[in-house]
């Protein structure tokens, strides 16, 4: 992010509007719905103001000054729209005395973005893309106006009128805020949303226990929860609904060393991030460890979310903490999440299934793997049986002498799928008895290790190794 967000309060000074024509009028109109007080050095002589109300027509003045001499004091910033070497001299004295200005069109004399806006009344929505493309701001913009409900500033406005009655009621900020969200996620706000808010009104005045309706405790305290949440196998955008939901109402966020940056970004910008996972070399904390932190983080009365990457379920040791929580009475839930081998087929096309070619699919993991008088190897010499190993690339040795002593042909097609989902995503492809070497041949992982006869079927296969799985899937 290389641009700071920000809501200026235009009720401190006048905003200068330098420029002229339809460009200059554009901006014209966003800042009068701002109810901002406007001075305009108009450079194309059309003072016009056909098309604004009175009370926009009464905070817009004229100043016909040469611009090298306006007075930019009380001024909160600069907008040049329109304005050719004008706008640029202007943009030159802002600059030098502090004031944000914006050149349309000319980062280069700019100290500020103006954004595509979604309005709302009170809720506005600034959508920006560090000018590189207004037309993609813009296709955002129409999504978010399409997903947010008519009346939505509305509900903000009313929560507003609220808040320091609950304020008064409800000392502790965590119990606040669940009240704040059943109230938003429930009829309450359904009724504002629908243009009731008489009614939204009289329910709220008639809750008699603001701590009881937020689902505090008897020590009237929050009660804590704990969400296991998939994170998937890196690409934040296969996460879920759900998934998304729990990292924006967490507390604290306990992660995996390899969950993604990408993914973290979209827990809530105040929740504590925890690492907690462990990685190869790095033994981490422990699993017992781990369960004493979720359970007194709940116990604490937070909200709680253990992100892993992958599924929960699926050798993420999420049916170990679900026990430790179960134990310690301490209310969970699990959101699953794409599991590596799925991103990996997804990503390179390997059908890990396939009708008379490939009729079952055997996940297993390199900790068991290493240990090759536990393995039952004949039951994976199956030619209908896939065989996913997760972090395999340590192991991959002795997976192939494992399989090739209990039958399986040397000529199996294999791969070896690394970041999977993510743009630096790799892919190795060849045959079993060549397992180690296209290990070797993979820059790191994590990274999941694919062998039956549907990798052949694979794109990296069908284009020969190194391949690339498709135009925007970034590979070797």
């Amino acid at each position: 992010m290389n641009w700071l967000p920000v809501f200026l309060d235009l009720r401190c000074g006048e905003v200068l509007l330098v420029g002229g024509g339809e460009l200059a009028r554009a901006k014209l109109r966003i800042l009068a719905a701002a109810r901002a007080r406007i001075r305009w050095h108009v450079t194309d002589g059309d003072h016009d103001l056909a098309g604004f109300d009175a009370d926009a027509a009464a905070r817009i003045t004229f100043d016909a000054r040469d611009p090298a001499r306006i007075d930019l004091g009380g001024v909160v910033a600069v907008l040049c729209a329109g304005a050719g070497a004008v706008g640029v001299a202007v943009a030159a004295r802002a600059r030098a005395l502090g004031v944000p200005v914006n050149v349309m069109d000319d980062l280069e004399h700019s100290t500020f973005i103006s954004p595509a806006i979604v309005d709302r009344g009170d809720v506005v929505v600034a959508i920006g893309t560090g000018g590189a493309s207004p037309v993609v701001a813009r296709r955002v913009r129409e999504r978010i106006e399409a997903a947010l409900p008519a009346r939505i500033g509305d509900l903000a406005g009313f929560v507003g009128r609220w808040r320091k009655s609950v304020h008064a009621r409800i000392s502790e900020f965590a119990l606040r805020r669940r009240f704040w969200e059943r109230v938003v996620d429930g009829p309450i706000g359904a009724a504002v949303l629908e243009g009731r808010e008489d009614a939204a009104e009289a329910a709220l005045r008639d809750i008699a226990d603001p701590s009881a309706f937020a689902g505090g405790n008897d020590a009237g305290r929050a009660e804590g929860f704990v969400t296991l949440v998939g994170a998937g196998p890196g690409d934040p955008d296969l996460l879920t609904v759900k998934a998304l939901r729990a990292l924006q109402d967490a507390d604290v966020v306990f992660h995996d060393e390899l969950v993604s940056p990408a993914i973290l970004d979209r827990a809530r910008r105040d929740a504590a991030r925890v690492p907690v996972g462990r990685r190869i070399g790095k033994p981490g904390i422990g699993q017992d460890a781990v369960n004493r932190l979720l359970i007194e983080a709940a116990r604490a009365g937070r909200r709680a979310v253990r992100l892993k990457g992958g599924d929960p379920f699926v050798f993420g040791r999420g049916g170990e903490e679900v026990e430790a929580l179960r134990a310690a009475g301490v209310a969970y839930a699990v959101v699953p999440g794409v599991t590596a081998a799925l991103g990996a087929a997804s990503s390179f096309e390997v059908p890990l299934t396939f009708r008379r070619e490939a009729q079952r699919v055997t996940f297993l993991t390199a900790h068991r793997a290493n240990d090759a008088a536990r393995v039952d190897w004949t039951s994976l010499a199956d030619l209908e049986t896939t065989v996913v190993v997760y972090m395999g690339m340590t192991a991959a040795s002795t997976i192939r002498d494992g399989m090739l002593a209990a039958g399986r042909s040397p000529k199996t097609p294999v791969g070896v799928f690394a970041r999977v989902t993510r743009p630096d995503s790799q892919a190795a492809t060849g045959v079993l008895e060549d397992l180690p070497e296209l290990v070797r041949k993979i820059d790191g992982g994590p990274a999941i290790l694919v062998i039956g006869d549907v990798v052949a079927r694979s794109a990296p296969w069908r284009a020969s190794v190194p391949a690339r799985p498709s135009l925007l899937m970034a590979a070797e």
